[in-house]
């Protein structure tokens, strides 16, 4: 093995080894276990939350194909309607040409030949994090089989009356001219004003006053409604009001959803153009009125000085004819949540508009069932009572886009506007006998991208045919998502899997928490803290992540606040971690909580984890190549390894099971670098370095280093699977082993017979003991490597016997020269001092420091921390600081405070 661990010479070229030996396949007689990659966009690339949930999915595929099952970790891409239409139009915007110039056909010919070049850049990426996805099954949601299986379903659904046309109030992004999912429109506070507007009544008796943040939508008002326990409106109720700058009359009406407490207590209600509004439209029988194009100008439905302005020009001129009539009684700043399009940065309209919708609720009553019945289990299980929140109350789903790419709705038009739903032109023909003359059009929309997304289950598994594949994996086992998309995804693929698989599609839904910065916001470009996985893998230069954050901001005032601040955060840039100490961090961040804070320092930490490993296996193969490694001797350290071992082993297969990958990796890296690197290795060092030691005993510690090395390769592969497999290829031979790959071996099994009580506690003394003289040497200031010796006072019979027979160990690991017993009376002058239960332990300071320069030294520290000590309790005693401050940071400050407290009284016992 190579002196230093390098992951960049080693992990492209093993993953590549993996790939052609198709090591990733289905394999085995075992039960069968799947999990469905949930298919990232083929327009993306890896952030931190795919690579935070990608990790914990081949964690748990490589545990399971090491379990023996037949394991297939499906992958697949998205085809991602607007995101990818959007770069291929951005591509033709840079020719100065629009899709309508080349017209449809060509404009999807274009995406195709950008998908083959350059889509699935993500697949790549997944590759350099490890994923042990089977890439021979690799699926696109726009696969002719997927496609089959998309229209199949919509088929079946139309016919059974659970598909239907509506005109119906959606959201809509004007730029790109289509309906649009919640989960695309992100909903920010920002600053407006709220404009005071006055309707009189038409019998003259005054007016009434109506707050409003969009001025334009009052040419499209039908009433206004106040609260029916309202004194001050109840005599108003069913009066007539003039609606401002038209013709029109309308009611004044009474409902409950009208907060009393809020503006004037009066409400406009604008049913085409709001989503409570039009619920209240319902309610009272009105008739909406859209007054916007598609393109939000106002339409031939507004008084004709309006019509064709675009809504916020419109604004301006209602606003100043309001001015000049009087009617605008006062303006207000104001501050609301304004919804915008993720991908087109515009503000979004709720729109009527006629669309394909699915009924929800009879598909959502299976899916409720499987949750109150435990067929599916939500980890954690908190997560039940959002589901029956929303899916008791459900709404039908638009899921129709107005775009070209994409799977187009499976219906036909005759010229009479007759529609027909079929597979193809050809077979509609065939379905209902109608003869060439008939001119049939198929329908302009696309499907949802999430509808072809929730059959992924079952789709991607070959469906509707009934493949090896479908008979073998489905239900799957686990789905791992976060919670942002357990509606828009995770819900629909449970309602249509029950529909036409009459199946759940996976038995347990594991719902991860997101990743957050280190002060725990929310990584995004605007915010400039976005971290790309790939760079804590590979290094990047300051320079380079500065360009890179910067780069196309929508807020280009942003750039010198985000310059400056990652200036300072990575004044040296980033560096190269590896993705095995990438993929530790993220297994030890991965608790139950709802949010997940993540800090490089962590990941430097799992660098050197990382490097403990390498060196702790170069000693083990130093001392055993060449060697015949046989049963021999098991000395005491050697029979307590095996038995923390076999608690690891059970621990971490219980961690596994609930799904606690934070304590799995907490119980692992205890292990590797407490209980085996700095424990057992030391403890080995006496019998392999002694000429007393015999072959038997010899024999027994190197079976033991070599047989807790390759179990310890074992239970780490799953999570670091790279630097295990390289030392692997390395210790196999030592075990006979001639598996061509770690990850296809069997994952270590509890073995009852090797757990040693006695030696568990005979070792827990001895490293009391140890602890405790290398934790005063360190407070004393006294050199590891200086040879002391030790006086020891009272104690019990056990310890005595203990001190005597393990008296070797203690000498070797504590660097003691000799030890002495002392009579109970006796008092030693000059020593420093430390008590391990009722065993006084005394090392003699004399010529081992200088007392006064000593003495000089522990005032300085002491004198240090006091002032640091006065300056943070004067901060956090400052109301306006707690306040302003944020949580964290205040948080950081306590914690600081209490570790340099704790200090000072450390070292003002060390000065008496």
């Amino acid at each position: 093995m190579d002196k230093a661990y390098e992951p960049q010479t080693i992990e492209q070229r093993l993953y590549e080894t993996w790939e052609k030996e198709n090591a990733f396949a289905p394999h085995g007689s075992g039960n069968p276990y799947c999990i469905l990659l949930p298919p990232p966009n083929v327009t993306g690339s890896l952030h931190m939350g795919h690579g935070f949930g990608f990790t914990l999915v081949d964690i748990l595929i490589r545990y399971h194909r090491m379990q023996g099952e037949n394991t297939l970790w499906q992958g697949g891409t998205d085809h991602a309607g607007i995101a990818t239409q959007m770069v291929v139009e951005r591509q033709l915007a840079a020719e100065k040409i629009s899709r309508h110039d080349v017209g449809r056909e060509k404009f999807i010919e274009k995406i195709w030949e950008w998908k083959n070049t350059s889509g699935g850049r993500i697949t790549q990426q997944l590759r350099r994090l490890g994923a042990s996805i089977d890439w021979s099954r690799e699926k696109f949601t726009l696969d002719p089989s997927l496609s089959y299986a998309v229209r199949e379903v919509f088929i079946r659904l139309f016919e059974e009356g659970l598909i239907y046309r509506g005109t119906r109030l959606v959201n809509w992004d004007p730029h790109f001219l289509t309906a649009i999912s919640d989960l695309e429109v992100v909903n920010n506070e920002e600053e407006t004003h709220l404009w005071h507007i006055r309707y009189p009544l038409t019998d003259g008796g005054g007016h009434l006053v109506v707050a409003t943040t969009r001025p334009e939508t009052m040419l499209g008002d039908v009433a206004v409604a106040v609260n029916p326990t309202d004194e001050r409106y109840a005599h108003l109720i069913g009066k007539q009001l003039h609606l401002p700058l038209t013709n029109r009359t309308i009611s004044i009406i009474a409902d409950d959803y009208v907060d009393k407490s809020f503006g004037s207590g009066c409400v406009k209600i604008t049913p085409a153009h709001d989503f409570n509004d039009y619920a209240i439209g319902q309610r009272h029988q009105l008739t909406p009125i859209n007054i916007f194009t598609p393109n939000a100008h106002l339409n031939d439905n507004a008084p004709e000085a309006y019509r064709g302005l675009d809504r916020f020009v419109a604004r301006k001129k209602i606003l100043h004819d309001l001015e000049q009539q009087n009617l605008l009684e006062k303006t207000e700043k104001y501050r609301t949540s304004i919804p915008r399009g993720d991908r087109s940065g515009v503000i979004v309209e709720p729109y009527l508009t006629e669309q394909w919708f699915m009924k929800m609720k009879p598909l959502a009553e299976p899916a409720i069932r499987a949750v109150e019945t435990g067929e599916i289990r939500f980890v954690p299980e908190n997560w039940n009572k959002t589901w029956f929140q929303w899916l008791n109350n459900i709404e039908d789903w638009c899921i129709s886009r107005q775009l070209w790419w994409g799977h187009r709705i499976p219906v036909w038009y005759d010229e009479s506007g007759k529609s027909y739903v079929g597979h193809s032109e050809e077979e509609i023909r065939k379905k209902y006998t109608l003869s060439n003359d008939i001119k049939l059009t198929q329908d302009n929309d696309v499907l949802d991208t999430w509808f072809s997304s929730a059959l992924w289950p079952f789709s991607s598994l070959g469906w509707p045919e009934e493949t090896p594949e479908l008979k073998t994996f489905y239900p799957t086992n686990v789905l791992v998502t976060g919670f942002d998309i357990i509606f828009f995804w995770v819900a629909r693929m449970v309602m249509l899997s029950l529909k036409f698989m009459h199946q759940i599609p996976f038995r347990e839904i594991y719902i991860t928490g997101l990743i957050r910065d280190s002060e725990g916001h929310k990584m995004s470009k605007s915010k400039g803290n976005v971290l790309d996985p790939l760079d804590l893998i590979d290094g990047i230069s300051l320079d380079n992540l500065v360009a890179k954050r910067t780069q196309s901001l929508m807020q280009p005032a942003m750039q010198e606040k985000i310059e400056k601040t990652t200036r300072k955060e990575y004044p040296n840039g980033i560096n190269a971690y590896g993705t095995d100490a990438l993929r530790f961090t993220f297994c030890a961040l991965a608790s139950h909580n709802r949010e997940i804070r993540f800090d490089t320092n962590r990941l430097g930490g799992y660098r050197n984890f990382c490097n403990k490993l390498w060196n702790a296996a170069r000693y083990v193969l130093m001392n055993t190549e060449g060697q015949t490694i046989q049963p021999g001797l098991t000395s005491l350290s050697d029979r307590w390894i095996l038995t923390q071992l076999q608690k690891t082993i059970q621990n971490a297969k219980e961690h596994f099971h609930n799904y606690r990958f934070d304590l799995l990796a907490q119980t692992l890296y205890e292990f590797t670098w407490n209980d085996f690197c700095d424990w057992y290795l030391e403890l080995s060092k006496p019998v392999l370095t002694s000429k007393e030691s015999s072959a038997s005993e010899l024999n027994g510690t190197r079976h033991t280093l070599v047989k807790v090395l390759a179990d310890l390769l074992h239970l780490l592969h799953p999570v670091i699977p790279f630097i295990t497999e390289e030392i692997w290829q390395r210790a196999a031979p030592l075990v006979h082993d001639t598996t061509k790959t770690l990850m296809r071996n069997p994952w270590p099994i509890y073995d009852a017979s090797l757990v040693d009580s006695e030696a568990d506690q005979a070792i827990s003394w001895l490293k009391n003991i140890i602890i405790s003289i290398r934790t005063l040497r360190s407070e004393m200031n006294i050199s590891p490597a200086k040879t002391i010796t030790i006086l020891l006072r009272n104690g019990t019979p056990e310890d005595k016997h203990n001190i005597d027979k393990h008296r070797n160990l203690i000498l070797t690991l504590a660097k003691i020269e000799k030890i002495e017993w002392i009579e109970k009376s006796e008092s030693p002058k000059e020593c420093a001092t430390v008590l391990v239960g009722t065993l006084d332990i005394f090392i003699p300071m004399a010529g081992l420091i200088d007392r006064k320069q000593e003495t000089e030294r522990l005032e300085r520290e002491i004198q240090k921390l006091r002032l640091d000590i006065e300056r943070t309790q004067t901060k956090l005693n400052n109301p306006d600081f707690v306040a302003r401050a944020p949580k964290a940071v205040v948080e950081k400050d306590q914690i600081r405070l209490e570790e340099m407290q704790a200090t000072v009284t450390r070292l003002e016992q060390q000065l008496r």
